[in-house]
């Protein structure tokens, strides 16, 4: 079988989870070993965040180092005011340091020039808590084990941010961003432009490339009969 498979990934699914539950469905189809099997992704996206992965089936895993270069977008909520271990929920949340009566709140203009200030070709940091590679190892795993980890600035560039809501602490809107982009890093740097910090709170990835989340298939409606439907058989 091979093909391009359109999933929406549920939350608290790894991007590898997905993969591997499309593998072993793969495999039972063709009468094979699971490890027989190729099925990859074009673009991580983190346990947290939901939406739109595209998975490649066969020899289609050859196309992902170029698809793995389109361009993304998501949708965005944010969190003023506080900050993340991993710049997301799923870190230690800590509040800035302000005492609730000093807190800053930003004016909503305040917050639409910030916002509009990484639109561009801009220098951004990924977080520590990702999956490049230093010197072998995920940079995930380097942090997890307590060791140090730098993190070099790298250009990444944000197409638009649109549709945004602002109700302190809450920011929300859709944003299209370059590949290598992390969304992670945009909240923190945009809390840190307010002042205020901020981490990513929801993450949703709404298209990749042509590819739109429209046209995904949620986990629960991936069956063997499904996947027989939508993919090539190949001998």
């Amino acid at each position: 079988m091979e093909g391009i498979l359109l999933v929406d990934k549920p939350v608290d699914w790894t991007s590898f989870d997905v993969v591997n539950y499309v593998r072993r469905m793969v495999a039972d189809i063709e009468g094979k070993k699971p490890r027989n099997v190729k099925v990859g992704h074009t673009g991580t996206l983190d346990p947290a965040a939901t939406g739109l992965l595209v998975l490649c089936v066969g020899k289609y895993t050859k196309k992902v180092p170029q698809l793995i270069k389109q361009d993304k977008t998501y949708e965005v909520e944010l969190i003023l005011g506080k900050t993340s271990t991993t710049g997301d929920k799923k870190g230690v949340i800590t509040d800035w340091g302000l005492e609730t009566e000093d807190r800053i709140i930003p004016e909503t203009q305040e917050v639409q020039e910030a916002i509009r200030s990484f639109v561009g070709e801009i220098e951004q940091t990924p977080p520590i808590y990702s999956a490049i590679k230093i010197n072998g190892k995920r940079a995930y795993e380097l942090a997890r084990a307590g060791k140090p980890v730098v993190m070099q600035p790298r250009k990444v560039t944000i197409y638009s941010i649109e549709n945004t809501e602002y109700d302190y602490p809450e920011i929300k809107f859709t944003a299209k961003v370059g590949s290598g982009t992390y969304i992670r890093s945009l909240a923190e740097d945009i809390g840190r432009e307010l002042g205020v910090g901020a981490y990513m709170s929801d993450l949703r990835r709404t298209s990749v490339g042509d590819a739109t989340l429209a046209q995904a298939y949620s986990v629960s409606d991936i069956t063997k009969e499904l996947l027989q439907k939508i993919l090539a058989t190949t001998e």
